[in-house]
């Protein structure tokens, strides 16, 4: 009975001390940690991360925003409906290192001009958010991600003692244009992205905006300042490179006849083709008039359950649902039968009627559509011309 009670003692001295919070030395260090890009497209954007470093009590760890649990309920309804909860993670500086070197991914480390209270204080709030309690937050692409986190937890913790100045950014971007950016080399990830995302994201970022990116964090804290006892002086310390690529490789873009506007390109010819030779046979391909309404609606649903359905603040008002209109994908139907209803003129000049107000709001940048498409919206063009020639015949 007694070994029992003292086990469960030291277990419970154990646990004490396992948990509780450290008193940093005076050699204690905060870092930034910023990652190159991956060539996957979920990694394409680079990573941040906290470091903290303490060689008296042997603690290096990483303070990481960017995690999230596959096993959580309804964890792909969730990330559907924009409501996909991340984490706050830790794991030893040298683990962390190891996956980026696996993946050939430069890494690279800013030390914080902070005093030991500071430090002291960035690790208890660190330590603190990454309870069970505290740990989930609801991303957001632009808005609340493992990089905006990063200026966050800075700003609350040191107050107006610290200044981020964005003089550096001299550019007038969208949003758009920053993912365009950083998928020069991913053309499919691109496409979807351009085709799943709303004309609220070519409106011009402000400066702080870019942020959503590790690469405009590194250089907000490069250029950012600290009110300390003895003036102003740079938040940034010292700025290291911890890793570099096993190779200068880049990612190489795919070839011609694997992107997006070789494979439409494609698409459209036998549109045009079948198209061209229905006119000359003065006849009709059901098949292919119901193939091509059935799939733009089909994209068209796709594209307002994303506006109106979810909790996503970049798929709002996506204009894309002019040239794939969700009404085709029951029209479809009708195009399979071999008299069609008189309407039907009527809806096909319609749909040349919405293209053409695509055309308009691309060309005043109202919404920017991926080029991919353009050979497409021509095709579709020509098909409900010819539609509306077909039926203006059989009248």
């Amino acid at each position: 009975m007694k070994l029992k009670y003292s086990l469960f003692l030291i277990i419970v001295l154990f646990s004490i001390r396992f948990n509780a919070q450290i008193n940093l030395s005076d050699k204690a260090t905060v870092s930034v940690v910023t990652c190159g890009p991956g060539s996957e497209l979920y990694s394409t954007f680079g990573h941040s991360a906290f470091r903290v470093f303490d060689p008296v009590n042997k603690l290096d760890k990483i303070y990481n925003y960017g995690t999230f649990n596959f096993n959580a309920p309804n964890f792909y309804l969730n990330f559907a409906k924009g409501k996909l909860t991340y984490q706050l993670s830790t794991s030893r500086f040298g683990l962390f290192l190891q996956i980026y070197n696996y993946e050939n991914r430069w890494v690279k480390t800013q030390e914080l001009n902070l005093d030991l209270a500071q430090v002291q204080a960035t690790y208890n709030f660190l330590e603190n958010n990454a309870k069970p309690s505290n740990k989930d937050y609801q991303y957001d692409f632009f808005y609340n991600n493992c990089s905006t986190k990063i200026e966050e937890v800075i700003k609350g913790i040191l107050k107006d003692n610290v200044a981020f100045k964005n003089n550096h950014i001299t550019s007038h971007k969208t949003h758009r244009d920053l993912i365009a950016d950083y998928t020069k080399n991913q053309e499919w990830g691109k496409f979807g992205i351009d085709l799943a995302l709303g004309s609220v994201i070519d409106k011009e970022a402000k400066k702080d905006a870019f942020k959503f990116l590790p690469d405009y964090i590194f250089y907000a804290f490069e250029n950012a300042t600290i009110t300390t006892k003895n003036g102003v002086k740079p938040l940034v310390k010292e700025t290291k490179t911890v890793l570099k690529p096993k190779s200068n490789e880049v990612l190489k873009p795919f070839s011609f006849i694997n992107t997006p506007l070789f494979v439409i390109t494609c698409i459209s010819l036998i549109i045009l083709f079948f198209s061209y030779k229905n006119f000359k046979n003065k006849s009709r391909s059901k098949w292919l008039d119901f193939l091509l309404c059935f799939i733009t609606g089909t994209i068209g649903i796709a594209i307002l359950l994303l506006w109106f359905a979810t909790d996503h603040t970049a798929t709002y008002k996506n204009l894309n649902f002019l040239w794939a209109f969700a009404p085709n994908f029951l029209i479809a139907f009708y195009l399979l039968k071999s008299k069609l209803p008189k309407w039907m003129y009527y809806y096909n000049i319609s749909l040349i009627g919405l293209i053409i107000l695509m055309l308009l709001v691309w060309i005043f940048q109202i919404q920017v559509f991926n080029f991919a498409l353009l050979p497409l919206i021509i095709a579709l063009a020509i098909r409900y011309l010819f539609l509306i020639h077909y039926m203006n015949k059989k009248v």
